[in-house]
């Protein structure tokens, strides 16, 4: 089984527009930012939801079809296939680094059990561990009635087994806001060495909720995550039992 972070001691731009066809904003490094609070959407429960899939060259290239018969093929995206257990052998976890206003810091993340509260500080639910990448994948809740209390959210993706494999799936982050497109930051840049992925940070500027594109691969676990942000919470080497 394989080991990465735990956290010790107990808790502790440009603006996009959203696409009319998809009713969703693609947050992209040309067009990395957009305010919650100028679409409207800095209220209600903000829904986080990791999504991967596998890529179908893992498996063998298909057969090849002639791009003079058939041109339009080169327009055409690699197809990505659903995957379950016995196609991957990868574990991806989502996650939240958490500063509230009171200066209280944190995380949110399956391994240790630190789901969270929706609720009460601070503010942040994660609905349990998909260790298979189901088609629902994980969720998080961020109560956005509490904005206030909250000064920032570095939302994470890190890789439990120690197989890196983030060249190997497609994963994607969707944020899904109780008003308004949702926001997608897709994890598509090749780095098949990392093991964690800072993926979008939330803060709170004066009364404006600012969502911005992070995606930065480190190779390491949460503990360098902290490092890269400065949360200065202290970590150690966390397990999960076996499914």
């Amino acid at each position: 089984m394989g080991f990465f972070d735990g956290l010790l001691g107990g808790r502790a731009a440009a603006f996009d527009s959203g696409n009319a066809a998809t009713n969703a904003i693609e947050l992209t490094r040309r067009h990395p930012t957009v305010s919650l609070t100028k679409q409207g959407a800095a209220t209600g429960n903000l829904r986080v939801n990791l999504t991967w899939r596998m890529r179908t060259s893992d498996f063998g290239s298909g057969p090849r079809t002639s791009l003079l018969r058939h041109p339009f093929k080169a327009l055409k995206p690699p197809e990505i296939l659903g995957h379950g257990q016995s196609m991957v052998n990868v574990d991806l976890d989502l996650g939240c680094l958490y500063e509230l206003a009171d200066g209280t810091k944190g995380v949110v993340q399956p391994l240790g059990g630190y789901l969270g509260d929706v609720n009460a500080p601070p503010y942040i639910k994660l609905s349990g561990d998909d260790r298979f990448g189901s088609g629902s994948g994980e969720t998080m809740y961020v109560n956005l009635d509490h904005r206030e209390g909250i000064k920032r959210l570095l939302v994470f993706v890190y890789i439990y087994d120690q197989t890196p494999a983030f060249d190997r799936t497609q994963a994607v982050v969707t944020l899904y806001p109780g008003n308004g497109p949702r926001i997608e930051i897709g994890l598509d840049e090749r780095h098949p060495q990392a093991r964690s992925c800072a993926v979008v940070l939330l803060e709170n500027v004066k009364d404006e909720l600012i969502v911005r594109r992070e995606v930065k691969f480190v190779y390491g676990f949460q503990g360098e995550l902290d490092r890269l942000y400065g949360w200065g919470l202290q970590w150690g080497r966390g397990y999960k039992t076996k499914a």
